[in-house]
């Protein structure tokens, strides 16, 4: 039987997308993994922290350059390259962690290099996928990408919890080092779309054309700050305050799992209703969906069962969907491509810079206004901030461009060096 697809599912769409799938299935179960391997080797909580800081910390720091190397040359090779080095430095620490007793200074610099890996591949990711998505039909492609992504984050995350119980963290790290092989290898099928070389100036002229462009968008910069301090509240409430609640009064880890589980479907399920929906005022429903995002923080300060709480973390799940397809589509629309894969970098850098802080503070803002009043904290910052940007003109009027269904065009040649 023939497989058919959409018009607007051009060859690059449906490479990235199917390649995503793959890395996000090995890639979901990583973090349980190596927070295991690292309990397994004799190690404690602190240095399971230092090991998930190690690879936030080049995640932000590299961004930028990532960005600029990726609006420099060719994105799919940009993209080919992360893969590769992310599949040599995954396997070696799975090699290590079947050996048995990895040293911690291993485990960390391992813990570095995917990070690192990761900063230059997500500014060209995000570069072909918006080049990837003809405008007219840009909503329903970004949802069901993120339906593709989100659905592999959630079966790999089960996996991968699963295989670390039965087969030990090793394989499933190994499980990762094969997915970023495979799609690597998928993505060398990927097609150049215009002509992308270098353009004689360097990386830091570039990324000061980008550091102007990104300011001269009040509604990007205005959101991007909104996210940094929403980020480190979100992730401090999902990874340090609930799991917290969850063994003091909701019967522990199974409970904060299933809590987090109900988030990843709130993801999935609400990317059909973004997939046909097409809000005129694109960015002011998107930020809509951000007023959700307190809901987890709110319901567990207030002390209420677990059935609110994963009502709650369905919704906030359901408001990510929203505000991620809104601002991709916005993207798209205002940013021209040159200059996609650094306004992405500028977005992720300043979205994530936080996030180790979010983390780091989590415990003594604890300690300082006890756990009810942290979370208190976290639920009115992110209620604050949703409505703080509505006070940005362009976030409360910037509106979707409906342009004319292009006719189909053949897709280029694969790219070729030499």
């Amino acid at each position: 039987m023939r497989i058919t697809f959409p018009a607007w599912a051009g060859r690059n769409y449906r490479i990235q997308t199917a390649s995503t799938v793959v890395s996000a299935l090995g890639n979901a179960g990583a973090p349980i993994a190596t927070a295991f391997a690292v309990l397994e080797a004799g190690w404690h909580t602190t240095e399971v922290g230092y090991v998930t800081a190690a690879r936030t910390v080049p995640l932000v720091v590299l961004m930028l350059i990532g960005g600029a190397v990726a609006d420099r040359w060719p994105r799919h090779v940009v993209m080919v390259s992360a893969n590769v080095f992310n599949a040599v430095s995954q396997a070696v620490l799975a090699a290590l962690v079947l050996i048995g007793h990895p040293p911690l200074w291993a485990l960390l610099v391992l813990s570095a290099a995917g990070g690192a890996g990761q900063a230059f591949y997500t500014p060209a990711a995000e570069g072909v996928i918006l080049q990837a998505v003809p405008p007219e039909h840009s909503s329903k492609a970004i949802s069901v990408f993120k339906m593709g992504l989100n659905g592999s984050q959630i079966g790999g995350a089960a996996l991968g919890g699963l295989l670390t119980a039965v087969a030990g963290p090793g394989w499933v790290l190994a499980l990762d080092a094969g997915c970023f092989a495979v799609a690597a290898l998928m993505r060398t099928g990927l097609v150049q779309v215009g002509e992308r070389k270098s353009s004689g100036e360097s990386l830091v002229h570039e990324l000061r054309v980008g550091w102007r462009e990104f300011i001269s968008r009040r509604w990007l910069w205005a959101i991007v700050v909104q996210f940094s301090l929403m980020n480190a509240c979100v992730l401090a409430v999902e990874a340090v305050y609930g799991p917290v609640v969850a063994k003091q009064r909701m019967g522990g880890a199974g409970a904060w799992g299933t809590a987090m589980a109900a988030l990843s479907i709130g993801m999935v399920l609400s990317a059909v209703l973004m997939a046909r929906w097409q809000p005129r005022r694109v960015l002011l429903v998107g930020n809509g969906g951000v007023f959700l995002f307190g809901l987890p923080a709110l319901t567990l300060a207030l002390r209420l069962p677990l059935p609110a709480v994963v009502v709650a973390m369905f919704l906030s799940g359901v408001g990510v969907t929203v505000f991620v397809v809104g601002w991709l589509v916005t993207l798209r629309q205002e940013i021209p491509e040159e200059l996609l894969s650094r306004i992405s970098a500028y977005d992720g850098f300043g979205s994530f810079a936080l996030m180790p802080a979010g983390t780091a503070l989590a415990g003594p803002v604890a300690n300082a206004l006890g756990l009810s009043g942290a979370l208190w904290a976290c639920a009115l910052t992110c209620l604050g901030l949703a409505a703080a940007v509505l006070l940005v003109p362009e976030v409360r009027q910037l509106e979707r461009k409906v342009p004319e269904a292009r006719s189909k065009t053949p897709e280029p040649e694969p790219a070729t060096s030499g």
